[in-house]
């Protein structure tokens, strides 16, 4: 990927995050809040690539369970990520098979390796444009493979194996899911010119690999 590794503003707070889960386990509830304040919003946001408008449901849900299970918990602030992802993920899936509904197939081909079309800075400009509700419409546009792959990595903040265990696949296949995921969103921002400054859009389902 483009940046390599974990994104510098979720390295940032691991260490806050991992201290906070500390406390919260040994049942500081303000601790238990620094924590949620951390994840929440990458957590949210993976969420709407998933289930859309119900992802504020969905999450309350997962917290239910990760309050819950907090005790058995082992690891550091990454690790945690890594596990709210989980449990997130699958409440997600839970919530689509509650509804009978299976993410929206995209008309793309997911094996299909895209070269950028502008600079290759377009490539980073891309990354730090997934914040915004517009960047995350384009990203469910993307095969699920590489959606999932892509707001892991970026949204939620996981490095190449933690993405991994949560998707229950290899380390290569995430990189290489989220490597093509990128190149194809870059090169959107690129050709619409809005790698930087994008405007918002509403949410919806998150693409399905054919």
């Amino acid at each position: 990927m483009g940046q390599g590794g974990e994104p510098r503003r979720a390295q940032a707070y691991d260490r806050e995050l991992g201290a906070a889960v500390t406390l919260a386990q040994d049942g500081d509830e303000a601790a238990f809040a620094v924590a949620y304040r951390i994840v929440q919003p990458g957590l949210l946001g993976y969420l709407r690539g998933i289930v859309g408008d119900d992802a504020e449901d969905v999450a309350s849900d997962a917290w239910l369970e990760i309050a819950r299970d907090l005790g058995r918990f082992k690891g550091d602030g990454a690790g945690f990520r890594g596990w709210t992802a989980t449990i997130a993920r699958h409440r997600a899936l839970d919530h689509l098979r509650r509804l009978r509904v299976r993410p929206r197939s995209a008309v793309l081909d997911q094996d299909v390796v895209l070269d950028l079309a502008g600079p290759s800075s377009t490539h980073d400009e891309a990354l730090e444009s997934l914040s915004t509700e517009h960047a995350l419409e384009l990203v469910r546009g993307l095969p699920r493979d590489q959606a999932e792959a892509v707001l892991l990595r970026v949204v939620v903040g996981l490095d190449g194996p933690a993405a991994a265990r949560v998707l229950g696949k290899r380390p290569g296949a995430v990189r290489t899911a989220a490597h093509r995921g990128l190149k194809r969103l870059a090169r959107q921002l690129d050709a619409a010119g809005v790698a930087e400054g994008v405007t918002d859009g509403g949410p919806r389902t998150l693409g399905e690999s054919t």
